[in-house]
């Protein structure tokens, strides 16, 4: 018997998932595995949580509704805790396993993890292979190699837009061979270090993990309202479910794929129209697309203060109430202070406010815009590494931004996006 062990990480789904498709197809039998990793629950550089109680909370309910899907096909997940470099190879002799199969990272330590599990797994005679299911465009079709990627976002939209193609996406599996799994066990949240935390009544949406929420909240945002048709024009949105997507949790564990987005699009097209709204939402994925593959073009450097253009910039002495003070909702600033409470309180904020807190941190405050991506990372329900990192760097002025300092002006923003200061009187009670 071929056995192997498809390892989920942020790729948590049945439908177009090329790493389960695969594995199926060349083994007897499949032993899917998750893992919560130790790390992801430390405490970071930056001295906050790598990953904070809403996201938590949404694993856990993502990890849990795969379980249950993979159960409805026969098969089951089994949910370890622990070093994947431990946790994994335990698996792999108790099931005499022969490869593992898994999705492809590009961040550093993604990366770094991925390598000590590889190690591992050579020593018990155990293959490792892995499959890219992140991205709208596949990596090895681009006009380009990774290492000639065009450093302004433009410049690759227009030459992927002309001279790519879109794979189709995989069929979800019918029936999954395994052998007989124990029922799977999960943590809780306390038992990961964090705390159950309700979210604020007042938040944009409710959002829930897993794969059937995902495909749920497309067939709303597409069926159900047809929002996708005024998506350009409600895009800058600050209050209410549907101003926007909201697909970027759900896109960010892999509940949800780039590309099951858009042929489903597609479809909404032909039976309702294309306008300037329904090519927004692409082109909101191709610049998820090019973070990603910028991350595998720079690596680490997406980390480092100077970013990938090696750039000093101006920044204060760390100052840890000025931090705190951003970070609270307590600058005095009204509209940043608004967001960042929602941020706190909920684990979400718009794109707009995004963009607004974070040149106020940078430009204003002037503190090191890393501490920025850090909270972000801990408190953001649809944190994604390269997507995070990619725009704090690209507003500090040191990632993928031609020109440089992206500044906002907070009060014209204010006035712009909420005139009748009603999103500021939700928050700021």
């Amino acid at each position: 018997m071929k056995n192997a062990i498809v390892w989920f990480k942020t790729d948590l789904r049945l439908h177009d998932n090329e790493t389960l498709v695969k594995a199926i197809a060349q083994n007897d039998q499949i032993i899917p595995v998750y893992c919560f990793d130790d790390s992801h629950f430390e405490q970071t550089t930056y001295g906050f949580k790598k990953t904070g109680n809403f996201r938590t909370q949404f694993l856990l309910e993502a990890v849990a509704d795969l379980d249950k899907n993979l159960r409805a096909l026969g098969s089951g997940l089994i949910v370890l805790k622990g070093k994947p470099e431990v946790e994994i190879p335990k698996i792999v002799k108790e099931y005499k396993v022969h490869k593992v199969v898994a999705k492809r990272e590009v961040a550093y330590e993604e990366r770094q993890t991925d390598t000590r599990v590889q190690a591992e797994l050579f020593k018990i005679k155990c293959e490792y292979e892995t499959f890219s299911t992140s991205t709208l465009y596949h990596a090895e079709d681009l006009p380009f190699s990774i290492k000639d990627i065009p450093d302004v976002f433009s410049n690759f939209r227009k030459k992927v837009e002309k001279d790519a193609t879109i794979r189709t996406v995989f069929d979800k599996p019918e029936r999954i061979s395994s052998p007989k799994l124990p029922s799977a066990q999960f943590p809780t949240v306390e038992e990961l270090g964090l705390s159950s935390s309700g979210i604020d009544k007042r938040a944009a949406i409710a959002f829930v993990g897993g794969e059937s929420a995902a495909l749920k909240r497309m067939r709303h945002y597409f069926e159900e309202t047809k929002a996708i048709s005024q998506y350009k024009e409600t895009r800058n949105g600050l209050i209410g479910a549907d101003y926007s997507s909201k697909f970027s949790a759900w896109l960010a564990l892999g509940c949800l794929s780039p590309r099951e987005i858009y042929f489903e699009l597609k479809k909404y097209e032909t039976q309702f129209g294309a306008n300037d709204s329904t090519y927004w939402l692409v082109f909101e994925l191709l610049w998820r697309d090019y973070f990603r593959f910028m991350m595998k073009k720079y690596s680490n450097k997406f980390f480092q203060q100077c970013g990938i253009q090696n750039k000093g910039i101006s920044v204060n002495k760390h100052n840890i109430q000025l931090l705190h003070s951003w970070i609270d909702g307590t600058t005095g600033v009204d509209f940043v202070d608004a967001n960042m409470i929602e941020l706190q309180l909920t684990g979400f904020m718009s794109n707009r406010g995004r963009q607004n807190v974070a040149s106020y941190l940078c430009n204003d405050l002037k503190l090191d815009w890393r501490y920025g991506a850090a909270y972000f990372e801990q408190q953001l329900i649809d944190y994604d590494v390269c997507s995070n990192w990619g725009n704090w760097a690209y507003l500090a002025g040191v990632g993928n931004d031609p020109r440089g300092n992206r500044y906002f002006n907070i009060d014209k923003q204010a006035q712009d996006y909420d005139k009748d200061k009603s999103y500021r009187k939700l928050w700021l009670l």
